[in-house]
Order: structure tokens, then sequence, then C-alpha cells
């Protein structure tokens, strides 16, 4: 027992070492100066840290308004995906309808098309829909909005369908007989009930959003301001040096919002409904 636990701790910090070494060289290069970094004597250290690298990514031109344009890229993604996933989850869990298995298994298709498989059709749906639709067309950020919750719902509405499931209908039959209504019963008895599954449809979403490249450099092509991190990110790519201070000191500013996210709903995230439902 003691040999499996010790086998188990011993796999666990392995794959925590694994995957957090590349975050933290990507740190240590942005601290580093110029030079150490393209030096041929790699060292898991630097001898004289400095914060020029980020001092020139945070003077750069329009990096604020980058930043700001994926956070509100990405947290619209949440809010509209986290709504539309709990009552699409509730429908399909809760009412028997036609084409109901179908629908789910339609969920599961969707998340097994690649993203650049898709690229192309979507480019020109959107260009299409922009011309009716103001404001989600090409060149605007409700286009990235509309395209990562195309591909952010299968698995969010997939997922919270097993949260919802876990839950016993009785207590919303319960509460419907003491006088609640649907809408009641949905915002406070179920809606607090499957907040965990919530909230990792949530980091998922962001996660998605924030990281997204393709999409924002084949949807916002001429429109500069409303550009986001990951696609400014090409203005240290030079074509004769890369500028890999700038590279490393912009993606370490690009994973502190990540960082801050997942601590704030860390706690909810691992949470569960065991000690709402056994009472």
């Amino acid at each position: 027992m003691k040999r499996a636990r010790l086998a188990a701790n011993t796999v666990a910090i392995v794959a925590a070492v694994v995957t957090f070494f590349p975050i933290y060289w990507m740190a240590l290069s942005a601290l580093k100066p110029a030079g150490e970094i393209q030096s041929l004597q790699v060292r898991p250290w630097t001898l004289a840290p400095t914060l020029e690298h980020f001092q020139r990514v945070l003077g750069g031109e329009n990096f604020a308004r980058y930043l700001l344009n994926s956070l509100a890229v990405a947290l619209t993604v949440v809010a509209l995906s986290a709504l539309v996933a709990f009552l699409a989850a509730v429908a399909v869990t809760r009412f028997t309808f036609r084409f109901r298995t179908t629908v789910l298994i339609m969920f599961l298709v969707a998340q097994m098309v690649p993203v650049e498989a898709l690229t192309i059709p979507l480019f020109f749906l959107v260009r299409d829909i922009g011309t009716a639709v103001p404001g989600v067309g090409l060149n605007t950020l409700g286009s990235l909005v509309l395209v990562h919750l195309a591909f952010s719902l299968p698995f969010a509405i997939w997922m919270m369908r097993g949260f919802v499931a876990a839950v016993p209908e009785a207590l919303e039959e319960a509460a419907m007989i003491d006088g609640a209504s649907r809408p009641v019963v949905l915002w406070r008895i179920l809606f607090p009930l499957v907040a965990p599954g919530l909230i990792a449809t949530s980091v998922f979403s962001f996660i998605t959003a924030w990281n997204d490249f393709i999409f924002a450099r084949t949807f916002i092509i001429s429109a500069k301001d409303n550009q986001t991190l990951p696609a400014a990110l090409l203005v240290f790519f030079k074509p004769d040096e890369n500028d890999w201070g700038g590279i490393m000191a912009a993606s370490t500013l690009m994973t502190i919002p990540v960082l801050i996210f997942f601590v704030a709903v860390q706690r909810k995230l691992v949470a569960g409904l065991g000690g709402a439902v056994k009472d």
C-alpha cells in the first residue's frame, strides 16, 4: 500500500514538474537580458534579471487595447456559454422530445471536427452574416464571440447535462409542490447545485477564447484596433531576428489573467454536488 502510494506521488510530482517547467522557462526568459536568452550556455536561472522586456511590451502601441479586446471576447463567451449551456442541459435532461438522442450525438460530432477544417467555411459564413446583422461580421469582436460560442457550447452542454442529471428531480418536484414556478426552481434550486459544472465549462470557454490565434487572425483582417493579444504577438516575430524577450514577456503577461481567473473559481471548481444532495 505504501509503495503504491509512493509510486503514485512520484508520478504526480514528475507530471507536475513536466507541466510547470515550460511556464517557468517562459517567465525566466522574460526576465533574462537579450544576450543571455540567445547564449549557448543554457542556465535554469539568470544572473542579471531585467524588466526591460516587460517595459517594452507594456509601452508598446495598443497593448492595453488588445488586452481589453481579449478580455471582452473571453468574458462575453463565458457568460453566454454558461447561460445557454445551463438552459440547454436542462432541456435535454428534464424534457422528452423527438430527436433528443440525435441532438446529443450531434454535440459530440461537433467536437470531433478539427478547427482548421472549419475556419474557411466559417469565414464565409461570418462574412455573409455580417451583411445582415451589424456587429458580428468580419473585423468585429462580435465575430470572435459568435465563433467561440459555436465551438464551446457543444462541450459545455454535454458536460452540463451530466451535472443536471445528477440532481434528483425530487428536489424540483418538492419545490413546485410548495408553489415554486419553473423559473424559480431553475434559478433558486437547480442553478446553485450545478454551479461546479458551470465553473468547469467557464474555465474551458475562457481558456479557449483567450488563447485563440487562428480565428483572431482570420476574421480580424484590417481592423487593427479590434485585434486580440495572441494575434498581436506577431509584432515580435521579425523577418531578420525574432524578439524572444518580447515574445516571452508578452506570453507571460497573457498567462496572468488565466491564472487569476482559475484561482478565483478553483474552490467552486473542485466542489461537488454531494453536500447539497445528500441531505
